[in-house]
């Protein structure tokens, strides 16, 4: 039987494979879709982050099912328990950089407290993942924001 401590952790993963998802897709909207003068950069960072989000999305879906949770596995099911938006498909190249900012930045707070809710149940091999996600997403952030020139 699931204490209210995993059944915490198995919510938090699955909410991370919902946001995966949906920005698995969200970044080949904008990988396909980028148009401008940073066509060429952008069009290379976005496959890079989908490639990232891909062994993500895997990672965290394993490691629920490893804990005996049962992953969202339908888009539908991922829009309806992401904390991140879907594309809208009109995005100029500015506007999709800062969307991922934005993104990014919801989803580590989610994954610091998805670190702090795994600690607590003593799950540190779901706490390290969830650390190294963050950190990847962190340095994504910071390169995102120097693109902008922020």
């Amino acid at each position: 039987m699931a204490t209210a401590t995993t059944v915490s952790v198995e919510k938090v993963l699955n909410k991370q494979v919902a946001n995966f998802g949906v920005l698995y897709i969200k970044l080949h909207n904008y990988h396909w879709y980028v148009k401008g003068q940073q066509f060429f950069t952008l069009h290379v960072k976005f496959e890079e982050l989908y490639d990232e989000a891909t062994l993500h999305l895997d990672a965290i879906a394993e490691r629920l099912l490893t804990l005996g949770g049962s992953p969202v596995a339908t888009m539908q099911q991922m829009v309806q328990e992401a904390s991140i938006k879907e594309a809208v498909g009109r995005e100029k190249a500015e506007e999709m950089v800062r969307h991922l900012i934005e993104d990014f930045n919801t989803i580590n707070k989610e994954l610091q407290e998805g670190m702090e809710a795994a600690e607590q149940s003593g799950d540190e091999s779901t706490s390290d993942m969830l650390l190294g996600i963050k950190s990847s997403l962190e340095k994504h952030t910071w390169m995102l924001k120097s693109f902008l020139g922020s």
